[in-house]
């Protein structure tokens, strides 16, 4: 089975590399994948039309073209997605995703998967693996955390973590912020349990994924 995956930033698919392979397997063994990383989430254009700059790579923008795509491209045999909610409703959202999919004409084999409110949400629903990494982290400040909460999650983790916390980040401004969260995929994605995870979206991710293959 080949999958492409559509991720919504460079942070998002630098986790995702990281643990693909601990759920597919290997490379070709004996699935296949292909990680796209865009520069930012958008929104899903009105008549599923899109006439946003495809160079300027914002996902939801180019979403209904992406799909109607895959739909009649040889050799692929599912797409996953991959988004933050953000402060969206969760179903609401999901089915706005759907109802794009469903008006492909032949529509791929469709997997939407969102992180709530954020995918930090993943990196916080597995504190051994966050623990590793910032062995020094507040966990004053983790334990405010209730999982998958629409609550600044990034924030959040920026004051368990970081020196100054996220006062320090939003203060030295762009493009520390972007630095800060592949810093936390590098570091933290290699220690993540996938059988470990408290995130319901993380194992939602996880179990979809699972299910495609099997």
């Amino acid at each position: 089975m080949h999958i492409e995956f559509l991720v919504e930033d460079s942070s998002g698919g630098k986790l995702l590399a990281l643990l693909l392979p601990q759920i597919l397997g290997e490379q070709g063994a004996p699935h296949t994948w292909r990680l796209k990383e865009y520069r930012g989430i958008g929104r899903i254009p009105q008549g599923l039309t899109a006439k946003a700059d495809p160079a300027k790579r914002i996902l939801l923008d180019q979403l209904p073209r992406l799909l109607q795509a895959y739909g009649k491209a040889p050799g692929i045999d599912a797409v996953v997605v991959v988004l933050d909610t953000d402060r969206r409703d969760c179903k609401e959202f999901l089915q706005e995703l759907k109802d794009v999919a469903e008006r492909c004409n032949p529509a791929p084999r469709t997997l939407f998967r969102l992180a709530i409110e954020e995918m930090e949400a993943w990196y916080l629903g597995d504190r051994e693996a966050l623990r590793t990494a910032y062995p020094r982290a507040k966990r004053d400040v983790l334990d405010r955390y209730v999982q998958d909460s629409v609550c600044g999650t990034w924030e959040l983790l920026a004051d368990a973590v970081h020196a100054g916390g996220v006062a320090a980040i939003k203060k030295a401004g762009w493009p520390l912020p972007g630095q800060i969260k592949h810093e936390w995929a590098e570091k933290i994605g290699p220690f993540m349990s996938l059988t470990q995870n408290a995130s319901p979206s993380f194992c939602k991710f996880r179990d979809g994924l699972s299910r495609m293959i099997s």
